[in-house]
C-alpha cells in the first residue's frame, strides 16, 4: 500500500462530492417503479430496505443500530416484515436497475459511457482497497457484493463502499461525541449543511416533540443558543466530530495518493452538478428552515 500525505481534509472533500451520489438512489422515482414491480407501497419501506438489503434479511434492531439516526418504532414498522415482500437478493437487483435507469436520466447516456466515468469508476474502486472492515458492519456487507461491469454502475458501488466506510467510523465519532441520534440530527441541521427539520422529522420517523427535546438538551450542554443556532462549543465540538471521522477515515484517501484524491474530486463534483441540476434532490432537503 503507497500512502501520500495529503491536504488538509482533502478526504472529507472527496467524500462530499460522492456521497450526495449514492443518494441519488433514495429520490428517484425510478425506486417507485422498480420497487414497486417488487411488490413494495410504502417509500419509507423501499428506501430502508434498499439500503440494508446488503446486511441480510435483518430486523429493526440491527438497522438502527448501523443507521444510528432512525427512530426504532419506524424501522420495527417495516422491518423485517419487507423481506417477506421481497429477499435482500431481489432487492440489491431492483436498487442495481433503479440506479442504472436514474443515472442514465440524470447524467445523459454520453456521460454515462464517457472515458471520464470509466477513470472515477477506476480511482474510487482503488481507493476502497484501503478500506478496513472491522467495526463497520456497512460498508463490510457491502463490500461482499460483486462489482458491476458497466463503469457507471462501478462508479456508485465505489461510491457505496466510500460513503459507507465513513460512515461507519461517523457513527463511532457521534458516540464519543455524547450525541444521541436526535441531537445529532439537530446539530448537523445547525450547521446548515444537514437536512432541514422538516425532511428529517418525515424520512427518520421521529416526531417534533422528540426534536424539540433534543434542542432543549443541546442548549443546556451549550451547543445551542436560543435561536437553534450552533454557539462558539456547538460549532467546536461538530467541527470534533468531524475531524474524528475524518482520521477514521483517512486510508483509501491516503492509498489514492494526493494527485488520484484530487482528480477523484474533480471528477466527482462534475457529475454531482450534473445530477444535481437534474432535479437529483428536492429543492428543500438541505437546511434550518
Amino acid at each position: 500500500m503507497t500512502t501520500t500525505a495529503l491536504p488538509p481534509r482533502a478526504g472529507r472533500r472527496c467524500h462530499n462530492a460522492i456521497n450526495p451520489f449514492h443518494s441519488t438512489l433514495y429520490f428517484s422515482p425510478d425506486l417507485d417503479r422498480e420497487f414497486g414491480a417488487l411488490g413494495f407501497t410504502d417509500r419509507s419501506a423501499m428506501r430502508l430496505a434498499a439500503r440494508s438489503a446488503a446486511l441480510g434479511a435483518v430486523g429493526a434492531g440491527t438497522v438502527a443500530a448501523t443507521f444510528y439516526n432512525y427512530n426504532h418504532e419506524l424501522l420495527a414498522q417495516h422491518l423485517p416484515a419487507v423481506w417477506e415482500t421481497a429477499s435482500p437478493a431481489a432487492v440489491l437487483d431492483a436498487r442495481l436497475r433503479t440506479v442504472d435507469a436514474t443515472l442514465r436520466r440524470l447524467l445523459g447516456e454520453e456521460t454515462v459511457a464517457s472515458p471520464e466515468m470509466a477513470e472515477a469508476a477506476e480511482l474510487a474502486l482503488r481507493a476502497t482497497e484501503a478500506c478496513t472492515r472491522h467495526a463497520r458492519p456497512l460498508y463490510s456487507a457491502h463490500a461482499d457484493l460483486p462489482v458491476p461491469e458497466e463503469p457507471h454502475l462501478a462508479y456508485w458501488h465505489a461510491a457505496t463502499l466510500l460513503r459507507e466506510h465513513r460512515g461507519d467510523g461517523h457513527l463511532a465519532a457521534l458516540l464519543s461525541a455524547g450525541l444521541d441520534p436526535v441531537e445529532a440530527l439537530v446539530s448537523h441541521t445547525a450547521t446548515g449543511k444537514g437536512m432541514s427539520p422538516r425532511w428529517v422529522l418525515g424520512s427518520r420517523g421521529w416526531r417534533r416533540a422528540d426534536w424539540d427535546g433534543a434542542v432543549e438538551r443541546l442548549r443546556g450542554r451549550g451547543l445551542l443558543d436560543a435561536e437553534g443556532a450552533l454557539t462558539e462549543s456547538g460549532t467546536a465540538l461538530r467541527d470534533e466530530v468531524e475531524e474524528h471521522t475524518d482520521r477514521l477515515d483517512r486510508a483509501p484517501y491516503e492509498h489514492l495518493g494526493a494527485a488520484g484524491v484530487e482528480r477523484l474530486t474533480e471528477l466527482g463534483r462534475g457529475f454531482l452538478l450534473t445530477a444535481a441540476g437534474a432535479g437529483a434532490f428536492p429543492a428543500d432537503l438541505i437546511g434550518r428552515g
